[in-house]
């Protein structure tokens, strides 16, 4: 599930940071498409016809605020621009599917490497906080 506009204001309010209007308008743009795997380039597309006061480089810190405060995680997947979406530390992980033609990016929900996390730090004595799997190819409508 992702947050809500009135906890992220919470966040900021306790990291001392003052909710702008263009911070408010970028936050209430990403959870209008937090579904999506959106780019600082996607936000700015959404937010620059109603808001044209709004610069690419206000949506590029407010994401990196966002990441820096762990409401977003910020991704890549190779196609040279970072990505965003909502940070579930008690969510169950899930992994990506990145098609190489059209760069749609898919959620596969399963995690399957749960017992291998595990194996690996029992092995290795190493504390294993998060992992990220990405599969490339080509979705249903690229094939």
């Amino acid at each position: 599930m992702s947050k809500t506009i009135e906890e992220i204001c919470q966040l900021l309010a306790e990291k001392d940071y003052k909710l702008t209007p263009q911070r408010r308008i970028i936050m209430e743009t990403f959870l209008e498409h937090g579904e999506r795997h959106l780019s600082a380039e996607d936000i700015y597309s959404l937010v620059k016809s109603k808001h044209p006061e709004i610069g690419m480089a206000t949506v590029y810190r407010t994401l990196d605020l966002l990441a820096d405060l762990g409401v977003l995680q910020k991704m890549n997947f190779g196609d040279g621009r970072s990505r965003y979406e909502f940070s579930e530390q008690d969510e169950h992980h899930h992994h990506h599917l990145i098609c190489l033609s059209c760069g749609e990016v898919l959620e596969f929900a399963d995690d399957l490497l749960d017992s291998l996390e595990k194996a690996i730090a029992e092995a290795t004595q190493f504390k294993i906080t998060d992992h990220q799997l990405k599969f490339y190819g080509y979705c249903k409508k690229c094939q």
